[in-house]
């Protein structure tokens, strides 16, 4: 910014805390302080928690939906007094927003429960409500849409704005992976290891190769293949699809893009600023694939040990 001389107010910075037993008053301090000195800047805009401050049920990663009374027993929550409560993460976050440290603050991968708890919380004590929440959100993953957080945050109701992250799914939904597949699912172990060595984005890297799987299910890749064939129809690319129907669902506020370089950046952008929604038609179309298998991302025949001998996740191994 410096370089280019923009003004600091042209320009939005959030920034987060990570989530967990990590969220304690005097951590929500620390990391916003030193998110400031990384920035060189006076003020976040927007200071987020990575995940919920409390045990709860990370369905994001492609876990059961199921809550699990007995994780929230687990020592990992319950010693040192338990998790932070909402009082005092409220009270916290208000702390940094009257020192002008951040302008407002909001929540990442949480749910209903999460979000409501949080504003209906601040609102009671005074404090600075979550002007956000950040979720895994795509054509292939609309879980946001129909498991309450959409109600919570409407402006009927909690009034939070949506942000959608992995709206590519980590980079399936551009198709680059569809004529070779990822690396950990490639049968053919030479060519895998020229994936690795050369990934054509994290589907392709050991670590993010795991944790995406929930994108590569072969529910998911048969809905890809459909989705493909519905922006060949229209004459576009699985890309444009899939960001300008990111863009026109009622639940999202702004869309989070993430590229490797400028040209990948500048052309998910122009679907940004394309006037004309998507038809009714294509709209429908869309629908049609997605009612075969509402949720992909929980349809796993592949459960128990991946080829690297760990499981897959949210799969317990005995």
């Amino acid at each position: 910014m410096r370089e280019r001389k923009v003004p600091r107010e042209k320009v939005v910075i959030a920034s987060k805390i990570t989530g967990g037993r990590n969220v304690t008053p005097k951590n929500i301090r620390r990391d916003c302080d030193g998110s400031l000195e990384r920035f060189k800047t006076d003020y976040i805009d927007v200071y987020q928690l990575h995940w919920p401050q409390r045990y709860s049920p990370q369905a994001n990663w492609g876990q059961s939906l199921k809550y699990n009374v007995e994780n929230d027993r687990d020592p990992y929550w319950r010693q040192f007094g338990g998790p932070t409560s909402f009082e005092e993460l409220c009270v916290a976050m208000e702390d940094l927003v009257q020192r002008g440290k951040i302008r407002s603050w909001g929540l990442c991968n949480d749910n209903a429960y999460g979000l409501t708890a949080c504003t209906r919380t601040a609102k009671s004590l005074g404090t600075t409500p979550p002007c956000s929440i950040q979720g895994d959100f795509s054509i292939l993953d609309r879980k946001s849409e129909e498991n309450g957080v959409a109600e919570a945050a409407s402006p009927f109701n909690e009034n939070v704005g949506f942000m959608s992250y992995n709206a590519l799914a980590g980079g399936m939904l551009t198709g680059k992976y569809m004529d070779v597949p990822a690396a950990l699912d490639d049968s053919d172990r030479a060519r895998a290891m020229k994936s690795i060595e050369s990934p054509r984005g994290r589907h392709d890297t050991r670590g993010w190769g795991g944790t995406l799987y929930r994108y590569r299910t072969d529910a998911a890749r048969a809905a890809i293949a459909e989705y493909a064939q519905i922006a060949k129809k229209y004459g576009m690319s699985l890309t444009e699809l899939s960001l300008r129907w990111n863009r026109q669902r009622s639940l999202v506020t702004t869309t989070l893009v993430g590229h490797s370089n400028m040209r990948q950046l500048q052309e998910s952008l122009k679907y940004f600023t394309v006037k004309e929604p998507l038809s009714d038609q294509i709209m429908w179309d869309i629908d049609m694939v997605h009612m075969k298998n509402r949720l992909p991302l929980f349809s796993s025949n592949r459960v128990g040990r991946d080829w690297l001998g760990e499981g897959e996740i949210g799969e317990p191994i005995p």
